[in-house]
């Protein structure tokens, strides 16, 4: 049986300023729920900035490897396209990345209508957060571009 491959040419990528390695689609945000529905894409071989989850995650790997990384660079965790997790609040700060392609998640946020993610320096200062308000403005922002 052929494998079939995910195929993302027909998803409008977006980037957040400063973030780099980072591209994202959001799908919904659902305040009522307290949920944000997103795909995120790491670049291939690269890793994003080192952040925590103040959130609950469900998420799927629907290409490629998601790779989590120690707050010093140490791989923690590789998991699989098809494998899915969910992570709750995590005090411990990681960064992460993708394997020899790009990996695509599908990331459900959930239980928060505040801060969803801290990103931190690598002193582990909380240098900006995102939550409930930006992701619905980056939608906005996403149904006008």
């Amino acid at each position: 049986m052929e494998h079939l491959k995910f195929d993302d040419s027909t998803i409008t990528w977006f980037q957040l300023e400063g973030f780099d390695h980072l591209s994202y689609c959001i799908f919904n945000v659902d305040r009522e729920n307290r949920i944000v529905d997103v795909l995120f894409k790491f670049a291939a071989n690269e890793k994003i900035a080192l952040h925590r989850h103040v959130a609950l995650n469900h998420m799927l790997v629907i290409q490629g490897d998601h790779i989590l990384y120690t707050p010093e660079g140490e791989i923690k965790e590789i998991r699989p396209t098809g494998r899915y997790t969910v992570s709750a609040p995590d005090d411990e700060p990681h960064r992460e990345g993708g394997g020899d392609q790009d990996v695509i998640i599908l990331f459900s946020i959930r239980g928060t209508d505040g801060v969803m993610y801290e990103v931190l320096d690598d002193a582990r200062n909380v240098i900006a957060t995102l939550g409930m308000d930006d992701f619905e403005g980056l939608l906005t922002a996403q149904s006008q571009a």
